[in-house]
Parts: C-alpha cells; structure tokens; sequence
C-alpha cells in the first residue's frame, strides 16, 4: 500500500518536500494557508508595473546541488540563467570604481594570486583571513572570529555574506558562514556561477513542480489552513489534522510533513523550538531597460541597496537587512535607490520611472548565534511528523537551496520509515 503524506506548507521546502514524495511512490496531498503556492518564493502581477515580478530578488549558485536536482525533476533548470564563468562584478557608489571577481574553475583558488581576478589591492595572503571561518566554533559571530576590516572584507565578503546571511556581517553566525563558504567559494569556481530565474521565480520554482505533482496525481489543496495536530493517546504519532474546513483522520500508513514558517509551526507542535528573531529584506523595481551589455547582478558598495538585479524591461535592486528602511515612506525608498541604480548604470535620476518597493519584515530568521541554536532538526519525536523549512537546522542560513534540502530530507526520512500496521 502507499505511504500517503500530507505537506502542510506549499512554501519551496514544501514543494521540494512533495515531489521528492511523489517520484519515491508515495501519494501527496499539499495544503497552504495561502490561496497559492510558493511562499516567499513567487511571481505575481503587479498592476503598478504593468508586469509579472518577483516577492523578492533571489539569487542562487550553480553549486547548489539540491536545488539544481530540484530543477531536473520539474523540468525547469534552464529557468536559470546567467554569466558563463563565476564572475562576480562590482560598483562602488561612492567612487564609481568599477571591478570583477573571477573565481577559477576548479577547486584549486587560483584566481588568489591573479590580480586581475582577485578583488583589487588585495594580494594572496589576505584570502587567509578566511581560513578561521572554517573552524568557527559553535556560538561565535563572524566579528569574534575573523579580522573584518580590510580591502577583501568591504569589497567582497561584506557584500556576499550580508546578501546571504542577511544580518549584519560582523554579527552573523561563523558557524553558518563557514559552512556556507565551503560550498561556495572553496568549492572552485563550477560551482560560484550566479544564476537567477529569467522568467520570474514562479516560472522556475513553483508552476513546473505544481504541474508535475498535479501529473502525479496529488491532490493540492491551496486555502487550507492547518489549525491544529491531534496527537495520539500515547504520544507517539499524529492521530488527525484539523483544517479550517476539515477533520482529517490519518490511518497508520498516513504521515504528515510540516513545512510552515517559523512563527506558525511552535503553535502546532508542542514544545517545539524555533528561532524567534527576524530579519528584513526590502526590494525596488523600476520599469526601465537595462543598458545593453550590464550583468544579470551587480554588487553595490556603499550604497543603501546591495545587489542590483537586470531583467528584461526592469531593473531591480535588494537592501538586505533592511530594518533601517522600513519606516521610511515608500516614494523617498524609491527615489533614493534609483539614484544608486542610475549612478551606478550611469542613466538620468530624473524622471524617477515607473516603481514599486516590496517589503518582507520577516523574510528570514536573523542568522545570529543564538538563533541557529534554536533550529530544530527534521526528525520529531513523533513517528509520522517531520519538519522541513530554511529555518529547521540545514547547516545553512535561510537560502532557496537550504529550504530545498531540508524538504527532501524531511521527505526522504519519513519513506524510510517503515510503515505503521494496526
């Protein structure tokens, strides 16, 4: 008989979660409080551009091996597109200094000692700040274990680690930076091409894997909100799920895969553990053509916004850890970063094209020490309950790739179970 699971949560972890159920045998059913599919991760029209955008600007590594098998098995890996090497190029708003960082193709850093490739005025022993980063202990913030200071940490890791931390830097987890270097950088340059969704998120991420599942024969159930779990008398599994509009009673070769954000899944698990500080992310659109020949993504230094993302009639822009924009009014946002976007690309401030600013004050949990402590893993103490999602403990901050993972790891743990009998 097949295990029948139900996904609460159509975020990516969710739908990574159920299509690795569905290609290892099992029937799916997919639930979201939402009434569509992808969570933080999605595209939708907006009437103010005229235009299909994104929730947010993501940005993802040809060296994320979970995401990249995602892709093969909903058939959308040529969704991502970008640079053909592992470049890396950059301006600094304030002088309008202009470089590249050129990371060498194999796992040997070559490109340290090429000064045309390396970040400018720095010299091979500098990269050896990193080398502490890959022993960080437990509990430590990048400040208590590496010199933050220096030309390669303001025109490179500052950049890079405050866009995939998205806490401040000096403040961040060494621990899940150090394991975030090592599949990146010390990875070799196969696996540090930038890639970004030519076709919007949802085009590469959400729409092919509901297609598949809905192939498959899964049922999904969009505007279903989970209210409670009803655990057995003997505490060892989930008894029933309880919807807004439904009771749903699971038989013993029925599990359940939780894949909820952080803040809901404490109120439907007892006892359970998560972090409990977030960090914001802010985003601007501009309905403008990018200049023929710029990058797909442009890192900007001294600047409110730090990467600048170009898409075919648009150009957008990320301000990570963006606590300190929130309050401004939206109109002043959008002026003062299109004046970054158009120094940096050299077109007119004025006039101040079509816009729209997109706010996440939760978009992920703050990647500080306290806060990775605070990750539970995928299993329960429950027998037919697993949890998913970038903020359960991947080993990585909240990325596209660590959802992805620890979908298909929560997955995968359940099927290799085996099944209850009565």
């Amino acid at each position: 008989m097949k295990k029948l699971v139900h996904v609460v949560g159509a975020g990516l972890a969710g739908l990574a979660a159920a299509v690795q159920l569905q290609r290892r045998g099992a029937q799916v059913v997919l639930h979201d409080a939402a009434v569509y599919a992808g969570g933080r991760c999605r595209s939708y029209y907006d009437s103010r551009l005229g235009a299909t955008i994104d929730s947010g600007n993501h940005m993802v590594l040809s060296g994320n091996a979970a995401t990249m098998n995602y892709l093969r098995a909903i058939g959308a890996v040529d969704e991502l597109v970008g640079p053909d090497q592992p470049e890396f190029p950059f301006v600094d708003l304030a002088t309008l200094a202009r470089w590249t960082v050129r990371v060498s193709p194999g796992h040997l850093p070559w490109w340290i000692f090429d000064a045309a490739a390396r970040v400018p005025n720095t010299g091979p022993a500098d990269y050896l700040a990193l080398v502490p980063l890959l022993f960080a202990r437990p509990g430590r913030s990048v400040g208590e274990t590496m010199r933050c200071s220096g030309a390669l940490w303001d025109r490179l890791l500052r950049p890079l680690f405050h866009a995939l931390l998205n806490v401040g830097p000096r403040e961040a987890s060494a621990e899940l930076t150090g394991a975030m270097l090592r599949e990146t950088l010390l990875a070799g340059g196969l696996a540090c091409r930038p890639l970004v969704a030519r076709n919007g998120l949802g085009s590469a991420f959400v729409d092919p894997a509901l297609r598949l599942l809905q192939h498959g024969g899964a049922a999904i159930q969009l505007g279903s909100r989970l209210n409670d779990i009803v655990f057995s008398t003997d505490n060892t599994r989930v008894q029933a799920l309880r919807f807004a509009n439904e009771h749903v009673a699971l038989a013993p070769n029925q599990a359940v895969l939780l894949a909820v954000p952080p803040e809901v899944a404490p109120t439907l698990v007892p006892g359970l553990r998560a972090p409990n500080r977030f960090a914001a992310v802010a985003h601007a659109h501009f309905a403008v053509e990018p200049p023929l020949g710029l990058p797909p993504i442009t890192g900007l230094l001294n600047g409110t916004a730090g990467w600048l993302f170009a898409t075919d009639g648009r150009l957008s822009v990320t301000v990570n850890a963006a606590e300190r924009v929130l309050d401004m009014p939206r109109d002043e946002l959008a002026r003062t970063l299109w004046a970054e976007v158009a120094r940096a690309v050299n077109l007119p401030v004025d006039p101040l094209p079509a816009w729209q600013v997109v706010l996440e004050k939760h978009a992920t949990f703050a990647a500080l020490p306290d806060q990775d402590t605070l990750r539970p893993g995928t299993r329960t103490r429950w027998n037919n309950l697993t949890l998913a999602g970038d903020w359960t403990a991947t080993g990585l901050p909240a990325t596209i790739e660590g959802a992805i993972r620890s979908g298909q790891k929560a997955a995968d743990l359940l099927l290799n179970q085996p099944m209850e009998r009565r």
